[in-house]
């Protein structure tokens, strides 16, 4: 198993010492709030996950678009904090590394209902300060959409919306988080929470661990964190979306994300193109008590596929490469609960839906102004070092396609898994970064081996051989 860098424990005691900031929660929120206190060199600040690996929960399972924001609800914080942090995260992709795609929304109207709500998105957008929509006829949408379902009405193009890769986001984040002096604390579950002469004490499965200040970005568990902070201000829902991910020959059906007008349960189910040169198709939107059940069922996938017959018909005829679910934190209430504790020394942050990951680097910039205004003193700010995270996208030069990259080192000819174009030279490359993978998984997130068609069929035990070589 590869070795983790300093700053980075998955076993063993927690050291000893007292930090000044510790986040609970390494989802992308957790990561972008321990990013944005790094940028002060005064502060040690501790990072814990319950998982082995950073955005291995919520954070993973997700539809990965970059949003506007224009449907937001106006005078919201989410509102502010997704169109603040949909700017922040398109510049800090590019700095980065990270594939992004402008491609666009078409939220299409199936009948005269939905065709009459478009002129009130329209304004909604306009609310949220974003400017650029246009309402599109039937023959404009076949246009632009030719493979689209008979009998659409028209449509409400949103031109900035984008498709991103959630997975390297939140590495990027935690990648720097650790090379400026954080500690990442994995395997780390928070099981107790008291406060002992003005220090938050945190019993933990590996142990306590100290901290002068808290910040609860427990994602799926942070209303219970918050009741053992003694408050009761939310209660988390998990909402399960199942998701169908179709291969790479189903990409030239769709030019947009396809989005349905929207409903008090959320967007609905999209058709969309990912980054890696995929499909999706979802999600659902199932509340649940169980906060562990990502698993795909047959209703779900049953009703998956026959929106989206309607939709894009056919895709139905493409095959299939995945399935996956994941949980979003939804409460009862239509806003984000970022929430400020004085004499606490706490902040919580809860309710974060699946504009989190576009809300990310706002969300962190505000919840350290709640802690300055608690009375955190967090000393000089820096200029963090970039990142060069490994390109995943399927739009941009993979290393393979790079000759002079190959010439320099061979290793990026040399393909292990042939579906997905991965070479030796980049799984060698994850398996010595700052947060090297735990498992073949957090492989797969890294890389893209064996996230292909044939699912690790005939890569994987070449791929596991790596892995398990990598600690040697």
């Amino acid at each position: 198993m590869p070795s983790a860098s300093p700053g980075v424990t998955v076993d063993g005691p927690l050291p000893s010492l007292t930090y000044d900031v510790a986040i609970v929660g390494a989802g992308v929120v957790g990561c972008a709030i321990a990013r944005e206190l790094a940028r002060h060199p005064g502060l040690r600040v501790a990072l814990v996950e319950a998982r082995d690996d950073v955005g291995d929960a919520t954070s993973k399972a997700n539809t990965a678009i970059l949003h506007t924001g224009f449907d937001a609800v106006p005078g919201s914080l989410e509102a502010r904090l997704v169109r603040e942090g949909s700017r922040r995260l398109a510049a800090y992709a590019a700095e980065s590394g990270i594939p992004v795609e402008t491609v666009g929304a078409l939220l299409v109207a199936w009948d005269q209902e939905q065709l009459a709500a478009l002129p009130r998105l329209v304004e909604k957008a306009e609310r949220n300060d974003y400017h650029d929509t246009r309402i599109l006829g039937p023959a404009e949408l076949q246009e632009r959409e030719p493979h689209l379902g008979p009998g659409a009405l028209g449509a409400l193009h949103v031109p900035g919306e984008s498709i991103i890769c959630s997975w390297t986001t939140t590495l990027a984040y935690a990648t720097q988080v650790v090379r400026h002096g954080a500690d990442l604390h994995l395997n780390c579950r928070v099981e107790e929470v008291s406060r002992q002469d003005e220090i938050h004490v945190l019993g933990t499965g590996r142990g306590t661990l100290r901290a002068r200040w808290l910040v609860n970005a427990a994602g799926l568990h942070a209303d219970t964190l918050d009741r053992r902070l003694g408050h009761d201000d939310f209660t988390v829902t998990p909402r399960r979306g199942q998701l169908i991910v179709f291969d790479k020959f189903a990409r030239g059906l769709v030019s947009h994300i396809l989005l349905p007008v929207p409903t008090a349960l959320g967007k609905g189910v999209l058709v969309a193109p990912t980054v890696y040169g995929n499909v999706l198709l979802g999600p659902t939107a199932e509340d649940l008590d169980d906060k562990r059940a990502t698993h795909s069922t047959e209703d779900g996938l049953t009703l998956l596929r026959d929106k989206g017959r309607r939709i894009l018909p056919e895709l139905l005829d493409e095959e299939v490469t995945a399935v996956y679910a994941g949980l979003r934190a939804a409460t009862e209430h239509d806003d984000y609960r970022i929430s400020a504790h004085p004499g606490q020394a706490a902040v919580t942050v809860g309710g974060i839906r699946s504009t989190g990951l576009t809300a990310s680097l706002a969300i962190a910039a505000h919840v350290t102004g709640l802690l300055t205004d608690l009375g955190l003193d967090p000393g000089p700010a820096r200029e963090l070092e970039p990142v060069r995270m490994p390109n995943l996208g399927e739009a941009f030069p993979r290393p393979h396609q790079r000759p002079e990259l190959i010439a320099a080192d061979p290793e990026y000819g040399t393909l292990v898994c042939h579906c997905e174009r991965v070479s030796r030279g980049e799984i060698r490359d994850a398996l010595a970064s700052t947060i090297p993978p735990r498992n073949v998984d957090g492989l797969r997130r890294r890389t893209r081996a064996r996230a292909g068609r044939c699912q690790g069929f005939y890569c994987g035990a070449a791929v596991r051989a790596l892995f398990e070589g990598a600690g040697a």
